[in-house]
């Protein structure tokens, strides 16, 4: 099988590189670290996190610390390739040169559908949350709306996205971390009006694993879903002042955010709720916790939180979708058209996401029953196929990387070959769970069809010379 290697950017003498095809280096170094941080703070986590609490119980903490582990063991091994060769085309382009052009295809496109359809379904949440403020308001004037406004500043030079972003993340940040204080305060006693809830919901409400081994798998596989996006940085690194020195530290910094963030609040909650407390599904755990604090107004601040995230999650998505189709294009995997730069960004591979996410949130409306939960399921597992697609192609180029450029290592896999493949076995244990789950059975079929589609149509290019990059 004959392979196609992507021409590599451009080196600079700072150790950053030059983006390929018109890209500039717009993000400065502060976006790319608030990026990286608030990267990990999105809607997964704020209201997706409800479902695995009332599945897994106080258990929920050990499936969001185990699937927490699999993610820093991904990001790990993206970070290396990404410190090694930044490209917006991030693993996409990893997997070309590992594999060959089918395996940068199958994977970036895959990406891009999930990101795209990712637009649409945020926007929607978003609007939820509106016209729940403003009942009688129509719910598709704020999804068309905030599409329109995250669009334009996409459109526009990339600082916009950039600045966008570094605000909404330190929001996101902001609002966690005072979570985060206030729930230890209350869990002490030390907080006026509270007293110390001690190990009584933790193990008080039939124990600590009530539903047994089995609301533990759907806890994990609920708490694996809500670690998507943190690829995000690595896409956004070619783009900033110093991609290596950003990618470096965004991978490096990965554990104490997942530690912090996402096991330390699930923690949190369950210790100051009962895990079954209605309202913990029913208004969201951050909300339902805060609510149960009796802090006033503290329920409908999260609210605005959660939109933020949202909205956060919206603008990096499009962002996202439209630096993958760029990069596919460049290398020569998709229409020449999505691949014209102007004023350094791609607009019409945004265009061409953006319109992906109308046509999603046009689905959910037209065709609530039948389309839009197939497309919903066609991109359920796609998560893991990238991860995937991560760890085999981190396999393949570290040996070359050793041999060929050995001073590009800047961030280098824990324990390789060995973690690599204890990922890779964890990835296969969820693949697993997912056939086992009536729930989740046709998601992994449905996004399996769609993988196998593209990278038939990937192997089929590469065959017949297409997938060469012009």
């Amino acid at each position: 099988m004959s392979r196609t290697t992507a021409p590599a950017p451009a080196d600079r003498k700072d150790g950053a590189t030059t983006p390929t095809g018109g890209l500039t280096h717009g993000l400065k170094q502060r976006h790319l670290s608030m990026i990286a941080l608030g990267g990990v703070i999105g809607a997964g986590l704020f209201v997706g996190s409800g479902a695995g609490i009332a599945a897994a119980g106080p258990g929920i903490v050990l499936a969001y610390a185990v699937s927490g582990l699999l993610v820093m063991l991904v990001m790990r091994m993206l970070g290396e390739m990404s410190a090694a060769r930044p490209s917006s085309g991030s693993f996409s382009s990893h997997a070309e040169r590992a594999f060959g052009s089918w395996a940068g295809f199958t994977s970036g496109w895959a990406f891009w559908v999930l990101l795209s359809v990712a637009v649409g379904l945020e926007g929607i949440g978003a609007a939820k949350i509106v016209t729940g403020w403003l009942p009688g308001t129509p719910e598709w004037a704020w999804v068309a709306l905030f599409m329109l406004v995250f669009c334009g500043t996409n459109l526009a030079a990339v600082k916009n996205f950039g600045e966008f972003e570094f605000w909404f993340a330190a929001l996101k940040v902001g609002a966690i971390t005072l979570f985060l204080g206030l729930g230890v305060l209350a869990i002490l006693g030390v907080l006026p009006g509270t007293d110390s809830p001690g190990t009584g919901n933790l193990l008080g409400q039939g124990g600590f694993l009530p539903n047994g081994s089995e609301g533990l798998i759907v806890g994990l596989l609920a708490s694996v879903f809500s670690y998507g996006g943190m690829e995000t940085v690595t896409i956004a690194a070619a783009e900033s002042e110093n991609p290596v020195k950003g990618v470096a530290s965004a991978v490096r910094t990965a554990m104490w955010r997942i530690a912090l963030f996402y096991i330390g609040s699930m923690a949190v909650i369950v210790t100051l709720l009962p895990w079954n407390d209605k309202a913990v599904t029913e208004k969201g755990p951050y909300v339902a916790a805060l609510d149960h604090l009796g802090i006033p107004g503290a329920g409908q601040i999260m609210n605005v939180v959660v939109l933020i995230a949202l909205l956060s999650a919206m603008n990096a998505n499009i962002y996202g979708s439209s630096r993958i189709a760029f990069s596919l294009v460049h290398r020569g995997l998709g229409p020449k058209a999505l691949g014209k730069v102007s004023g350094g960004v791609p607009r019409l591979a945004v265009l061409a996401s953006c319109f992906f996410g109308f046509v999603c949130v046009g689905l959910n409306y037209w065709s609530p029953d039948t389309i839009f939960p197939w497309l919903l399921n066609m991109i359920g597992g796609v998560i893991l196929v990238v991860w995937i697609f991560i760890a085999v192609s981190q396999l393949a180029l570290r040996r070359r990387l050793e041999r060929e450029a050995p001073e590009k290592l800047v961030v280098r896999m824990w324990g390789f070959p060995y973690l690599t493949w204890v990922a890779l076995v964890g990835m296969a244990g969820i693949f697993f769970l997912m056939a086992r789950d009536e729930g989740t059975r046709v998601q992994l079929y449905a996004t399996g069809a769609m993988t196998l589609v593209l990278a038939a149509i990937g192997l089929v290019r590469q065959k017949t010379g297409a997938g060469r990059a012009s």
